[in-house]
Formats: C-alpha cells, sequence, structure tokens
C-alpha cells in the first residue's frame, strides 16, 4: 500500500506534464479574416462564414477564425490585399483588380465574353493557378473564382449599344474599363461600397455589378433598370475574379495536420462549391431588382453588336499590354478558353 501511494503524486504530476504537452502540440491559432462587404451580404452570410466554420471544425477547434467585414480593421478595400501581404490581418476576400498591374496573368478571365458559368469558370482557375501562381508569390493563395457575372444597372434603360453611348459606368476593374470604352461609354473605377453613393450623387448613370450584390447595397433601390445580354454563351458581358488569400508566414508556421486543413478547404477542393454559391446567390438579387424595376434582356442583335464592339478589340489590348511586359497573352487567352471548355457543364 506504501508502494502505491508513493507513486500516486508521481503518477498525477506525469499526467499534467502529458496533457501540457499535449496542449503546446496541439497549437491553437487565431486568424483575422477581414473582407469589404457588410455582414449581411450573400458573400459574408453564404461563403466566408461556412468556409471558416468549416475549417475550424476540421481543425478540431485548434484554428479559430475570426470574420471583420465591412473593413472593420481599417483601410480601403484596395488594401486588402497589402495587409494580407504584410501581416496586418490573417486572411482576406478581395478583387486582385482593385490594384490594377499586380495581377495580370489572371485578368484573362476578366476579358468580355470569356466567361460562361460560375462552376466552369472557378476549375478553369483553380488549375490556371496551379500553372501560373507566381503572381501570388507573396501569399498563399486559398481560392480563385468569378461571380456569375455584371449585369448593367441603370438609372435610364438599356436596351441597344445606342443607349450607352456616353454613359457613365462604373467599374471594378481595368479591363471593365477598357470594356466599357469599346461601347462608348465613360468608365469610372470603384471598389463595391462606394456604389450607393456614386449612384445617389449622380456620379455614375450606371454600375456593373452582379444581382448578388444589389441587395446589401439596395441597388434597386437606386436604379429603375436591370440589363442582361441575349447570347446562349454569355448573358452577361464580363465577371470579375475574386481571391482569399492568407498570409505566407502564418500558413508556413502552421503544423502539417493544419496546413492539411487549409489545403482541404482550398483550390480545386472547393472550387464548385463556390461556383454554386455565386450562382444561388443571384436569385434574392434578381427577384428584387425584378419586384422594384425592370429587368431588360438586350435582344441578339444587340448583343452581337456588343460582342463585336468589346470582345476582340478589348484582348488585342489586353495582349498588347502584356507583351509590353514580356508575357504572351495570346496564349493565356488560348488557355483559359480551353480550361473553361475542359470544365463546362
Amino acid at each position: 500500500m506504501t508502494f502505491k501511494t508513493g507513486l500516486l503524486p508521481a503518477a498525477v504530476g506525469a499526467l499534467g506534464m502529458a496533457l501540457v504537452a499535449g496542449q503546446a502540440a496541439a497549437q491553437e491559432v487565431t486568424f483575422k479574416l477581414h473582407h469589404m462587404l457588410p455582414p449581411v451580404s450573400e458573400a459574408h452570410v453564404h461563403m466566408l462564414v461556412p468556409w471558416a466554420d468549416k475549417v475550424m471544425a476540421e481543425s478540431g477547434g485548434r484554428i479559430k477564425i475570426d470574420i471583420y467585414p465591412s473593413m472593420q480593421l481599417g483601410g480601403a478595400p484596395p488594401q486588402l490585399v497589402d495587409q494580407v501581404r504584410d501581416g496586418v490581418v490573417d486572411i482576406i476576400w478581395t478583387l486582385p483588380g482593385y490594384t490594377p498591374g499586380r495581377f495580370v496573368k489572371t485578368e484573362v478571365f476578366e476579358l468580355p465574353f470569356m466567361h460562361h458559368d460560375t462552376t466552369s469558370t472557378n476549375k478553369a482557375l483553380a488549375e490556371f493557378a496551379t500553372r501560373h501562381g507566381d503572381e501570388y508569390n507573396d501569399y498563399h493563395l486559398i481560392a480563385l473564382f468569378v461571380h456569375q457575372g455584371q449585369v448593367f444597372h441603370s438609372r435610364e434603360p438599356i436596351r441597344t449599344v445606342a443607349d450607352l453611348k456616353d454613359m457613365k459606368i462604373r467599374t471594378p476593374t481595368r479591363l471593365g474599363g477598357w470594356m466599357i470604352e469599346a461601347m462608348g461609354a465613360v468608365p469610372i473605377g470603384a471598389p463595391v461600397p462606394k456604389i450607393p453613393e456614386m449612384l445617389s450623387k449622380g456620379v455614375v448613370d450606371a454600375v456593373l455589378i452582379p444581382y448578388e450584390v444589389a441587395v446589401p447595397l439596395k441597388v434597386y433601390e437606386l436604379v429603375k433598370y436591370h440589363t442582361v445580354l441575349d447570347d446562349p454563351n454569355a448573358t452577361r458581358p464580363n465577371t470579375s475574379v475574386f481571391m482569399i488569400a492568407m498570409n505566407k508566414a502564418k500558413y508556413e508556421a502552421l503544423p502539417a495536420d493544419l496546413k492539411k486543413v487549409i489545403d482541404d478547404n482550398s483550390g480545386m477542393k472547393i472550387a464548385g462549391w463556390l461556383g454554386q454559391v455565386w450562382a444561388d446567390a443571384e436569385t434574392p438579387g434578381e427577384a428584387k431588382s425584378r419586384e422594384n424595376g425592370e429587368i431588360i434582356v438586350m435582344s441578339a442583335a444587340e448583343t452581337a453588336k456588343l460582342r463585336a464592339m468589346t470582345e476582340q478589340p478589348v484582348i488585342d489590348r489586353w495582349v498588347a499590354d502584356l507583351k509590353d511586359k514580356g508575357i504572351d497573352g495570346q496564349a493565356l487567352v488560348d488557355e483559359a478558353r480551353a480550361l473553361i471548355k475542359k470544365y463546362r457543364q
């Protein structure tokens, strides 16, 4: 009996040390995820929160992700890529196009009439990123993906190409700007949160955004007309590429099993899910737009005119621009088209 009681304190001590060692090995981490839209947005509710919840669950609670919407941690949307690169925040969701000239290869998916549907384009982007990830060497890239495509939301109806003449149209990216110029309209670049103010003050006559973001910004209360295209391959003139990225050092500091949790929720493994999320996200905004205004389908003949005015001229301009940077833009166009065709449903 004396032998057993003599061992008890030592056994308890050993168990305590083992528990402490186990907790240390678990290495719990907390990440700050920063983005631009309000917490009621489809992107926050149906994409970022479920993604973070899944990562946290699969980590066994060792990863905690705190989400900060509406730029709550400071700065403007174009600064998000620098915030995550510099370690000010740990994870961001933003548009590569908010920083023109930095992610030029990825722009190929934003060219006019390149995009068909979210799932095929997202899978094409996931494979494209494995071949051209050099643009993201300063980041740990979690995903590249697109929304369903741009809709013209306007004060005055856009039924023909002639209606676009001299119209001031907001766009998020430089390729969107080039496309608007090719239409004979005037591009005005601005991040999404600026849209309500720009419309209410008459800074722009129309905006190019998907239906999805019309709900949190209440665009349907600021304009009456919403125009899509009659084209079997592209009912929207173009789309925008988004990125979810992580601070590279924070990712590399993770133990192998937690890296695997992140990897299992990245790239091609979530491309199809993201495609469905963004396709479904259009429904509420389209319903609100229809309820409060008119949805116009530009005729096939006028759509063909718009395509002729924008598609090849913008591609040619982009290819020439990339040639000056030592990049074969036409090869990227051909590659992107082939990848979208490969994954098209």
